[in-house]
């Protein structure tokens, strides 16, 4: 099975794959039940009750990617999630640059940071939030949603995430030849969309 380290509670899972980085192997997975310092974009902070989502980073490591690849690691990842979430009767778009919406709502957050070595990518840490179970939200928050609220079944957080991780294998294998690259420019320009300015 995928090769998963999972935590009590972390600063962020971005940070320590990136702590850990050399004893990590392709496809290996940072998870923790809680984080501390969790990140989204910019300088926004992510929120996730304990044990209720999936807190983890992805640790690609691509085969022959050039930096200017990059964002065929974000249509890698969106579109994994967007296959998971599709297999649990959820539709769900790709909100630019790399959250994940069900209709007006925000399911996911995504946090991709990559690590050149020259020209190549070495590593891509894909740092996911992914709202499974969670319920009791923040009031600040302007628009979440999870799993849970959209199907009314409850979840295997950790099953979840070895779900997921498959479908990132399988997205990330496409990387490897030019009809898989074609599908995922394709499908990502069929599934993406931009917030009108000022939203």
């Amino acid at each position: 099975m995928e090769n998963i380290r999972w935590y009590d509670v972390l600063d962020s899972t971005n940070n320590e794959a990136r702590r850990v980085l050399d004893s990590l192997d392709n496809l290996s997975v940072i998870a923790a039940e809680g984080q501390s310092a969790g990140r989204g974009q910019g300088d926004h902070t992510w929120f996730a009750s304990p044990g209720k989502n999936i807190t983890a980073t992805v640790v690609l490591k691509p085969e022959n990617l050039d930096a200017g690849d990059y964002l065929f690691v974000t249509r890698v990842t969106t579109l994994a999630l967007l296959s998971y979430l599709r297999e649990r009767g959820v539709k769900a778009r790709i909100k630019w640059p790399n959250d994940i919406w069900v209709d007006d709502r925000k399911i996911c957050g995504i946090l991709i940071e990559n690590i050149l070595d020259g020209s190549r990518m070495k590593a891509c840490l894909l740092g996911i939030g992914l709202n499974i179970n969670e319920e009791g939200w923040p009031e600040n928050l302007p628009n979440p949603v999870s799993l849970k609220e959209l199907t009314g079944k409850q979840y295997d957080v950790r099953e979840e995430l070895q779900a997921l991780v498959q479908q990132i294998s399988r997205h990330s294998g496409m990387l490897l030849s030019s009809d898989g690259r074609h599908y995922l420019e394709e499908e990502f320009s069929r599934n993406v969309f931009r917030l009108p300015e000022g939203l």
